[in-house]
């Protein structure tokens, strides 16, 4: 073996190992340096995999395993991950298959029986006991408010977008109403996707994330997938605007990864008379809890 050979296997080693101080995750340099690309494939299980049954049941789901993705950068193995909104649990589904303590919250008892039933199902002799999973009933805020502070490793979640699901659009129509599936969370004066006011609502969600930071460590991360939106004839910065709401509660913005969404259908929105963009991204918000 030649000294370049030598120094190529050298390297690769050393990209392969876990460096001393890493105390956020348990990759190594190479696997650390390529989740922090800001654009994301999303990478999803396919619309006519079995695993997606129970996942379609919620109007607004996301993939485990982009968020698996976030998980094992964030945290390491048996470290508590809470979602807020945590819906069928895809947060909890990621949390079981990597060795993570997930607590989940939500306020339909329908989506909250359907993420218990997903882990069962899915999940099924891949799930360890100490590592189960907490699913509550209830409103995210008051929930939070029962949690010791600085007793979570990570906050996870992608919460409700206003009121956009009330919307009866081409999506809507084609991909819900003719299966007969769900088109809002709720009918619950509680659920934050009622509120009809955006700003009364941007302030409702930022006070529950707030809560959250209260319950987060010092120095540890929350990530909150989230996207864009029109409302009428008006474009929602919804990224900026929370992420701008955060800031007096110390969850500073640390970047943002773009997750494209490229198996999404296009419809025909605004043609022939304006332009209307097919939205095919989230923005994941990466935020650190600054608190002192």
């Amino acid at each position: 073996m030649d000294q370049f050979e030598n120094d190529v296997e050298k390297k690769d080693h050393e990209e392969s190992q876990i460096h001393p101080n890493n105390k956020l995750n348990e990759l190594s340099a190479k696997q650390w340096i390529s989740e922090t690309v800001s654009v994301w494939r999303q990478k999803g299980l396919g619309s006519k995999h079995a695993d997606t049954k129970i996942e379609k049941q919620h109007p607004a789901p996301f993939s485990f395993t982009d968020v698996s993705r976030l998980i094992r950068f964030f945290t390491k193995s048996g470290e508590v991950v809470l979602d807020p909104f945590v819906g069928v649990g895809s947060t909890l589904k990621a949390c079981a298959m990597e060795n993570r303590k997930g607590i989940g919250f939500d306020l339909v008892p329908k989506y909250a029986y359907l993420a218990k039933e997903r882990l069962e199902v899915e999940v099924r002799s891949l799930f360890p006991p100490e590592f189960s999973q907490d699913i509550v009933i209830g409103d995210a805020e008051r929930l939070i408010m029962g949690l010791p502070e600085d007793s979570i490793d990570f906050v996870l979640t992608s919460p409700p977008y206003w009121n956009i699901l009330h919307k009866k659009d081409h999506k809507v129509e084609q991909e819900r109403i003719a299966s007969d599936l769900d088109t809002k969370y709720s009918d619950s004066e509680l659920d934050l996707g009622n509120i009809p006011d955006y700003s009364d609502f941007l302030g409702k969600l930022s006070h529950v994330f707030g809560l959250c930071g209260k319950a987060l460590k010092q120095g540890k991360y929350m990530s909150i997938i989230v996207s864009d939106f029109r409302h009428k004839s008006k474009y929602y910065m919804f990224h900026a605007d929370l992420a701008n709401a955060l800031m007096k509660y110390d969850l500073e913005l640390k970047g943002i990864t773009i997750l494209y969404q490229t198996h999404k259908r296009v419809f025909p929105y605004g043609y022939p008379y304006a332009y209307v963009p097919n939205i095919h991204h989230q923005y994941i918000l990466n935020l650190q809890n600054s608190k002192g």
